[in-house]
């Protein structure tokens, strides 16, 4: 059931990632617009994950992942009936909503099934590979739906799945709650949603318009507010969603912005790089999801022999070593051309597959093993927090860095290309007003292919820049790996077992400090 679930919670993310070539022109929608369609998914994910948690711990942890299913049909069904771009970012938010409630619950289920840290790691490997395995078939999917129907159709396929997932939930899985009494938070939950969309908001429409702008210095101010805030509702909190204790182990600490600036890498790449095989390279989606598949099928290939590795290299070297490897095929990829073939594409991406799946599945299992035995669903929570923030700003900052580099070089690129002042005034007009995309549907006759050769040209300078960024992010995440996520027992928060000098026994958890029953 756990791995059915973040199969369902993480099916829509590549599915539409590989899709928004085919949205933009279909909608008419802008890069702003495309980044939102990403990020309304990933935002309630952010927003709501720690409380979910609370949920299944208070009302039982079968209620809320059945519940999540719900609305995952609930969100594929607006999607799927789709007339216009904000009706995508509706049913991406409901989809976002069940995926929420989905994560957390099966990290739950898997630390309640197997007790044993070591067995465990195996399990989580399985987990990730679930994971990976929903990014791997959804551009596959995607493209052959949308190769024979219309693009609205790949929000088809969720729909029956959590409907089968529920079923078979209902009669398998046993209702469990937490046997440590805990309350809604909800000052904590209001202000943490609002710290990370004012946040995101803030990034997304300062690329699309100005950092200046009046209401992007609010957003980000009031992002720095509501940040604050959330920190003194939990420090205040009798019973906080997100214990700040946790953050006084070095091992969790540094788990938590591993997995933030990894995501943050891995989904802002995704959508950096399916808009380039669509804009520049003109690929179908089934051509496009194709190539992406090599970056997923290598995790989900790996998931089961990492979590065995485990037992025997430390989990920081695997971590560390594979996020170095994925900075490497980012860089690799920045070498890439309007022609560039799928054979010269296969082991750039594959360099990022393997580095993924060697990194995910370690952070994950360190973040959970980090904490004392009753801490352990809390942190699990909280680490799957931290990657949504990652995956939400992902998008965000990549798309602004792709179209703020592109449209600074695009008046060079015109002008290197020949074209009239009045060709390329009305190419910078329809740029500013839509976006990269609207150049296609501009009429220039004779000066059409020029143009659009351009704006190709000064795409990728954009990509290359997003890539050069992600790539630089992921070695600071290697480092950070490195020097924070040392060997269990190295760091403990106040309040764990070692700290109070208390015997496992007496508490129920591991002598390791791992995770016991998901609490």
């Amino acid at each position: 059931m756990a791995c059915l679930g973040v199969f369902v919670g993480y099916f829509p993310v590549t599915t539409v990632a590989v899709s928004l070539p085919v949205i933009q022109q279909a909608l008419g929608a802008s890069t702003s617009d495309l980044t939102w369609v990403t990020s309304s998914f990933v935002l309630p994910v952010a927003a709501l994950i720690l409380t979910a948690g609370v949920f299944g711990d208070v009302h039982g942890r079968k209620k809320v992942f059945q519940a999540g299913l719900g609305c995952c049909v609930l969100g594929a069904a607006v999607a799927l009936s789709a007339q216009s771009i904000a009706q995508v970012w509706i049913g991406q938010a409901l989809l976002g909503v069940g995926a929420a409630a989905l994560l957390p619950m099966t990290l739950a289920l898997i630390s309640h099934a197997v007790p044993d840290p070591r067995e465990r790691g195996k399990y989580i490997g399985l987990w990730t590979t679930s994971m990976m395995g929903a990014l791997a078939v959804g551009p596959l999917i995607a493209g052959v739906i949308v190769e024979h129907a219309a693009w609205r159709w790949i929000y088809l396929l969720p729909i029956p799945l959590s409907l089968v997932t529920m079923v078979i939930s209902a009669s398998v899985l046993t209702e469990s709650r937490s046997h440590v009494e805990r309350k809604l938070d909800w000052p904590g939950q209001i202000t943490a949603a609002l710290a990370i969309v004012a946040l995101v908001y803030g990034v997304i429409e300062g690329g699309a318009t100005s950092f200046g702008d009046v209401r992007v210095i609010a957003s980000l101010v009031a992002a720095a507010c509501f940040g604050a805030a959330f920190v003194l509702a939990e420090h205040r909190s009798p019973s906080p969603m997100l214990d700040l204790t946790l953050f006084r182990s070095a091992t969790f600490t540094g788990s938590a912005l591993v997995v933030m600036i990894s995501f943050l890498g891995l989904i802002g790449f995704f959508f950096v790089f399916s808009l380039y095989m669509g804009m520049v390279q003109h690929l179908s989606t089934l051509e496009a999801g194709l190539r992406l598949l090599v970056v997923s099928v290598l995790p989900m290939a790996l998931g089961g022999a990492v979590g065995r590795l485990m037992r025997h290299i430390q989990a920081r070297v695997l971590i560390a070593g594979g996020l170095v490897l994925t900075s490497v095929g980012l860089l690799a990829l920045t070498g890439v051309g309007t022609d560039t073939s799928f054979g010269q594409l296969t082991w750039r991406l594959s360099l990022i597959g393997l580095g993924l799946g060697f990194a995910f599945p370690c952070v994950t299992a360190v973040a959970i093993s980090s904490v004392p035995h009753h801490l352990a669903g809390m942190a699990s929570a909280g680490n799957n927090a931290f990657r949504q923030v990652g995956g939400a700003l992902g998008p965000a900052v990549l798309g602004t860095l792709l179209t703020s580099g592109a449209v600074g070089a695009l008046g060079d690129h015109l002008s290197a290309a020949g074209l009239t002042a009045s060709t390329r005034h009305q190419v910078l007009d329809a740029v500013e007003a839509g976006g990269l995309g609207a150049v296609a549907r501009l009429d220039l006759g004779s000066e059409s292919g020029p143009a659009l050769s351009a704006v190709s040209e000064s795409f990728l300078d954009g990509l290359r820049l997003s890539l050069l960024v992600s790539a630089i992010l992921l070695l600071a995440g290697a480092a950070l790996a490195a020097w924070l996520l040392r060997p269990s027992g190295s760091h403990r928060p106040a309040g764990s077992v070692a700290a109070r000098g208390e015997r496992p026994d007496q508490t129920g958890a591991h002598p390791q400090g791992a995770a016991g029953d998901g609490r």
